[in-house]
Formats: structure tokens, sequence, C-alpha cells
């Protein structure tokens, strides 16, 4: 059996595996990333990049659908979803080609094959048959995570999919039942819409996209239902009975709805069965994910875990951040815990929802005083150009004698806030309050303006309104 060692060993290639590949290689650590598939993971080959480009296809289809409102006339456009798909791989397969050429670039060492770890920090790598000892001063794992299955919703990739299958439709269906309205759903439902497909969306919660503060679902739900998407909620799914070349799906009490597909989306569950941990302290909870603490460090000394495969908000970019948590331990630095519920959310449907730190209702919830400050695209000269004004800025902050102190959320809904939150999640994080934030100078005209205003509303004095 062939055996190697390193300063450090990954378990997974995804976003929290190959941020801390990257990041210690470039600390000078020796390392070993362990991989079964591609480099890139969930993220980059069946969730963020392949879902917003097809979100991309269904904007620039809205655009030119309009273009007449700007004195350009293009006709009704049609869809060629291949072309879409094939759009689509080209930037997956761009994006893995550099970040492949990255790591070696970085020096780090692939080890293709199904990683175990065992005790000694020592991880095997099963590849068809052959196997590798790999040790490690440390250990980090980084498995990610698989679409949840659900009861009654068998995934046979023709009328019941999951969130991975869903990206790689031959063509969209005529009509769909979304099931789960979180972000995974809502941008599935807002993408198929918007080209052509009939939704239906089925939610077991009161409200679609938990989380963000209500005013803001509620401009999402306004919204779809607008484009044609039946929005259920506080419905529980029952099963479906396959029927004239679709499906029919039951929920609620007694209701029924005739599709031609299903889409499952409802979240994802941590891919950790296959770890191995013969002989470790690493423990894993009743849900299957990695028991860690505020550090990211299990029960075995000198073994991390980052990224979906533990108890934490399933997005990249804080499988990116716990990477850098991991490694600074490492090297010996020190590390600042992660605060997990202040990180940034972006959801990419249309309108887009963005957000950090407490909702409103969260906020009373937990306590506290607090007043709001809301103001809409609706009177944004930016947004009135682009044409695109649904939608607001909502700002809650802790209540301060007669006026505003910390800034405790940031809460958006409309176009481009995916590319507006930075200085709204700044703020939190850095517990501004709102005269703090307010003294913020925002360039005119911009969509970004209206956090500026919501701001200078709290300290009594905004410009306009």
């Amino acid at each position: 059996m062939a055996t190697a060692e390193h300063d450090v060993v990954i378990v997974g290639g995804g976003p929290g595996g190959y941020a801390a590949a990257l990041y210690g290689a470039a600390a000078g650590l020796d390392v070993g990333l362990v991989e079964r598939d591609k480099v890139g993971g969930t993220c980059l080959h069946r969730g963020c990049i392949p879902a917003k480009e097809l979100l991309e296809t269904a904007a620039v289809h809205r655009t030119v659908s309009r273009a007449k409102d700007f004195g350009i006339e293009a006709g009704q456009p049609s869809l060629d979803f291949s072309v879409t798909q094939d759009r689509k791989q080209k930037v997956v397969d761009q994006l893995f080609k550099g970040l492949a050429g990255l790591l070696k670039r970085r020096k780090v060492t692939i080890y293709d094959g199904q990683g175990s770890l065992a005790s000694g920090h020592t991880v095997t790598v099963s590849n068809d048959g052959d196997e590798t000892q790999v040790t490690g001063d440390a250990v980090i794992l980084a498995t990610g995570s698989l679409p949840r299955d659900l009861p009654g919703f068998d995934v046979d990739s023709e009328l019941v999919v999951n969130s991975d299958q869903a990206l790689f439709l031959d063509q969209l269906p005529s009509s769909a039942a979304v099931i789960g309205g979180g972000a995974i759903g809502c941008e599935f439902a807002s993408m198929m819409a918007d080209l052509g497909t009939q939704v239906t969306v089925l939610e077991a919660l009161p409200k679609i996209i938990p989380g963000a503060d209500d005013d803001v679902t509620k401009v999402v739900r306004k919204s779809f239902e607008k484009r044609g998407i039946d929005i259920r909620t506080g419905v529980e799914v029952k099963g479906h009975e396959p029927a004239k070349g679709g499906t029919s799906v039951q929920f609620g009490d007694g209701e029924s709805i005739d599709v031609d597909l299903v889409v499952v989306s409802i979240g994802r569950r941590p891919l950790s069965e296959e770890l191995g941990l013969d002989g470790t302290a690493v423990e894993v909870d009743d849900k299957g994910f990695v028991v860690v603490d505020e550090l990211c460090r299990t029960g075995e000394d000198g073994v991390w875990a980052v990224g979906d495969v533990i108890a934490t908000p399933q997005l990249a970019h804080v499988g990116f951040a716990e990477a850098i948590v991991a490694i600074k331990q490492v090297l010996g630095e020190d590390a600042v815990p992660v605060d997990h519920q202040r990180v940034p959310w972006c959801i990419y449907c249309h309108p887009e929802v963005a957000f950090a730190g407490m909702s409103e209702a969260a906020a009373k919830d937990a306590g506290m005083d607090v007043v709001t400050s809301t103001h809409r695209f609706a009177g944004n000269g930016r947004a009135m150009i682009v044409g695109e004004t649904e939608g607001l800025v909502k700002v809650i902050a802790e209540k301060e004698g007669d006026g505003a102190g910390r800034i405790l959320g940031v809460h958006m809904v409309g176009p481009w806030v995916t590319e507006q939150l930075g200085q709204g999640y700044l703020s939190v994080n850095w517990e501004a309050t709102a005269t703090e934030a307010a003294e913020y100078i925002q360039p005119h005209p911009t969509m970004s303006e209206l956090f500026g205003e919501s701001v200078m509303s709290l300290t009594g004095r905004g410009l306009h309104g």
C-alpha cells in the first residue's frame, strides 16, 4: 500500500476543502487534498455556479421580452435550452480548469478517491480497489452534502428530480411542482417560470424564504404570483401518482395538482457516512453532522471539520470562512470564530434577496426593542432607469433613547441586491450605529443609495423620505 505524509490532509475538495488547501498552501503548508469526484464540489458543479447561470438566462429572457419599453424592437424571444446548457457547462468547465490549475501552482497534492479517517491522523484513500494511506499533522474534514430525500418521492430523473438533477435537464417541462420554498426552491421556481414553465411551489412552513424579513418575503411572493407562480405555504406533501405522461402530486387537505415534473428542493444533508472515523474521537450527531466547537474543532485533537458537513449555514462563503479559521489554528495563529448569526445570505431569484443579521421578527423574539426604516426601489433613480423598481431595503436597529443605535440587520429585496449587501453586512458585523453608517457617502445615481437613505432616516434626518 502506498503511503504519503503532509502537514495537512483535507478530505473533500468543495469550497471548504479547496479554500483550506489554497489558504494553507499560500502560507507555506504542505497540503494533501482528497477528492472522489472533481475539485470544486457541489457549488461549482451542481449548485451555486450552474444555478446562477440558468438564472442569468432567465434574466436575459426577461430583458429581451421588455426591450420595446426602451425603444428597441427585438420581438418575443424564444428559448433553445440546449444552448443554455452548453453555455452553463462552459462556464463550469472554465472555472474548474482555473481552480485545478491554481491548486497545482500552489503545489497541493490531489488524491483521487474516497477518503476515510482512522486513528493517528491517517486517511485511507480508496480508488477502484487501490488504497493509499495519507497522514498529516492536521486533518480537515470537508466532505460536503447531498440533496435531502423526501418520502413518497423517489427520484427517478424523469418525473421526479432533486436539486442536483434539475440543473441538467435536457428541456424545461410545461409544468412543475417545486417542493420547498427556501433559497433553492425559489431560485428554481423563478428561473423556470421566467422561461415558460407553469410552476407551483409547495412549502410546509408558513412562509417562503425562512430567515428573510417578512417584508422581504411579501415582495417576493407578490412578484412570483404576478408572474403566474402558484405558492402554497403551510402544506404537507403526501406523495404522487404517475398519470398521463406526468404525475399528480397530493398535498394539504386532500388537494392535488397535475404536473409534468416534480423538483424536490428541501435542502441538503451532510455527507458523513463514509468518513470512517474508527479509532477517533470525532463524533457525528443524529442528523449526520460532524460535531465541532466554535472554532470548527472536532473531539479529536488536530482534526477540524468545515462546510456543509457541520451544522452551520450551508453556504460556500461560510465554508471559505470556516476553512480559514481551521488553517489559522494549524499555523498557530489567532483565529476568530465565524459568527454564523451574521453571515451574508444571497438568493438569486427574481427579485433578488440579500440579508445579514436579524429580521425584525427575530429581534423582537429575542426580546429586543427595535426601530426600523424601509425604503422602496420605486423611488430610486437607477432602479427606474433599468426598469426594475420592485423591492425595498429594510434596516433593523436597536432602539436607543428616542432614536436608533446599533444596526442589527439589513434585509434587501430587489434589483442586484446580492451586489449591494456589502455595506449592510459590514455595518451589522462591525456593530455600527445608524448614526455612524449614515456618514457613508453614497454614489449617485445608484441602487445602493437606498441603504444610505434607510440609515439616514433612522437618525431622523433623511433626505428623500
